[in-house]
């Protein structure tokens, strides 16, 4: 006999109206979508399976890709011209953000201009892959009171918070982080310990939001083959209310 609860559904059977609130869809500003052709397919690709409301967070990381309102604001508006001509995407909404790296030029950024937030005062930041800031305290409570609420882009694919127990993440979330997991974590994409952690942290009521953070058409399609067991759709099925909620 099969336990119910050994059942597996498939997570695009889920996502229908939620906003995509972590994605790489503009053209030619960042690694994600290089022309407007690879956006269009992008966006495409997403249609198909019922998401069409997205906030773009193109990468404001300054030695790399030193966007400002302006360029992603133009990138948006040839991305909507291409939108305009296509029947297939006439109820796509696009509004705008960016993933800020919490470096020195973030806090520069800080004193100089208004960031660009998800809603309200809700900032996507990141950091490097290898280590932390050694002053990520300072940065996240610069831009706490300067007004803005920090949501940390994908917690699990950082390897130097990985431990036996989960005291880094909590102290992040006492800092006052919300947490956003990608949707490929839930799988080897980005390694075993990224897809063990985002269970972890899952597990343990410490995700807030969810998205795609699609660079490439192959995203979409490893996204569609998610298949989640009962026991993690009822967990995912909470953060994507909270993210439908506010988004």
């Amino acid at each position: 006999m099969i336990s119910i609860f050994r059942k597996k559904e498939f997570l695009v059977d889920h996502l229908q109206g939620i906003t995509d609130i972590h994605n790489h869809i503009l053209p030619g500003i960042d690694d994600g979508a290089q022309n407007i052709e690879d956006s269009i397919s992008l966006l495409e690709k997403f249609s198909d399976i019922g998401i069409s409301k997205f906030i773009a967070t193109p990468h404001i990381m300054n030695d790399y890709y030193p966007n400002t309102p302006k360029t992603i604001n133009n990138a948006l508006a040839l991305l909507n011209k291409g939108i305009s001509e296509n029947e297939k995407l006439k109820n796509t909404e696009i509004h705008f953000a960016a993933e800020y790296m919490m470096d020195q030029n973030f806090l520069d950024l800080m004193k100089t201009e208004k960031l660009l937030p998800l809603k309200d005062n809700m900032v996507l930041v990141e950091m490097s892959y290898f280590q932390a800031p050694i002053n990520l305290n300072e940065i996240l409570f610069k831009l706490q009171t300067n007004g803005y609420k920090p949501v940390l882009a994908h917690p699990e694919r950082y390897a130097f918070y990985h431990a036996k127990d989960l005291s880094k993440y909590e102290d992040l979330k006492n800092r006052g982080c919300l947490f956003q997991l990608n949707t490929l974590s839930l799988t080897p994409h980005y390694g075993s310990n990224m897809q063990k952690f985002a269970y972890r942290l899952l597990e343990n009521g410490m995700i807030d939001f969810i998205g795609s953070d699609a660079h490439r058409i192959q995203h979409i399609e490893k996204l569609q083959a998610i298949k989640l067991e009962k026991k993690h759709l009822n967990k995912i099925d909470k953060v994507l209310t909270k993210t439908r909620d506010e988004f």
